[in-house]
């Protein structure tokens, strides 16, 4: 007798998965590898999913840490999503390298903040996690000690600043809108003449995804996100859900890593996806739930993404002069 599986209510959040600036990012690396050939450099993963890189690596793409790993070569040399300090593109011009910049617009947006803030000669502190690779080019874009980093509110009671009335601030694009708003909040009251960005810095994509686990957290059990363990705005997802008190909640890369035990009594999941998480992945965790579940799934729409950024002029058609792309391929990653 074949045994009857359990239902499962997978409730699916929309949007979810890959953004426009991740989108436009690896469409530059399998561009240039169709327009000049393998193998092109991609300095830093190109994208925050081992997966993506796997597939561009068996096209073509080298990754590197560093430029100095590249030789000298007339292939192109791609700067990753995340964005790159100011002396990256200068090393690479001294080198003569032919480079390609996959920086998110909504990351270069920040850089010109950066700037334009140091050229007013006010003192800017940047709302972000240590070490991660956006925060790293966004305080690379002003010389050494320009930028205060902050993480938490008690970070900004313990900083010293040289005049409290000339001071900005910035953010990471990949953060939760609710920890932004409270360190925000801190500064303001700490700093009542710091400027402030025009439009709030963490990215549509973040904050739509984070919307759309909050509209869904009251009618689920559990709650699976798919992304890396190192992509900021994944872990926000996750952390967003435990907070509003949805305690069976993971992060996982494949089906494999689920931990079931975890979900045991659920009976009601969310199934989200962070902005580098490839649709093939998302579906690889349905079928796993299908073999262990009798699955019904409904989905919660809270937001339409529209956006789409342009390619590089080097790698656009005439056709697609001064017009966005969109779509992008990764029929090669290995499930």
């Amino acid at each position: 007798m074949v045994e009857k599986k359990r239902p499962l209510k997978v409730i699916m959040c929309e949007p979810l998965g890959f953004c426009a600036g991740v989108d436009r990012a690896i469409q530059i690396v399998e561009r240039a590898i169709e327009k000049f050939g393998a193998p092109v450099y991609v300095r830093h993963e190109i994208v925050h999913n081992k997966f993506v890189v796997e597939s561009l690596k068996n096209k073509g793409a080298i990754f590197v840490k560093e430029l100095d790993e590249i030789p000298d070569t007339d292939a192109p040399v791609i700067f990753s999503a995340h964005g790159v300090p100011l002396s990256v593109p200068a090393e690479a011009k001294r080198r003569n390298m032919f480079q390609l910049d996959a920086t998110c617009p909504l990351v270069t947006k920040v850089h010109f903040e950066a700037r334009r803030h140091h050229k007013k000669q006010l003192e800017t502190i940047l709302i972000g996690h240590a070490g991660h690779p956006e925060v790293l080019g966004t305080m690379g874009q002003l010389p050494d000690g320009a930028v205060i980093l902050v993480e938490t509110i008690e970070d900004v009671n313990k900083i010293h600043v040289k005049n409290p009335d000339h001071l900005a601030y910035m953010s990471q694009t990949t953060l939760s809108t609710d920890d932004t708003k409270d360190i925000i909040q801190a500064l303001k009251s700490r700093f009542p003449n710091i400027t402030g960005p025009g439009k709030d810095d963490v990215c549509y994509a973040t904050t739509n995804r984070q919307e759309a686990v909050k509209a869904i957290v009251g009618m689920i059990d559990g709650l699976i996100v798919v992304g890396a363990p190192h992509s900021s705005n994944s872990r926000r997802l996750v952390e967003i859900a435990e907070r509003e008190g949805c305690k069976s909640s993971a992060l996982v890369e494949r089906a494999s890593e689920i931990n079931w035990e975890i979900f045991e009594g659920v009976n009601v999941i969310g199934l989200t996806a962070g902005a580098s998480a490839p649709d093939i992945l998302i579906e690889e965790i349905v079928n796993a739930m299908r073999m262990r579940f009798d699955v019904t799934i409904e989905t919660v729409i809270t937001a339409k993404e529209t956006i789409t950024f342009n390619l590089p002029k080097e790698l656009r058609d005439r056709s697609q002069k001064g017009k966005a792309i969109g779509g992008v391929s990764l029929s090669n990653i290995s499930l």
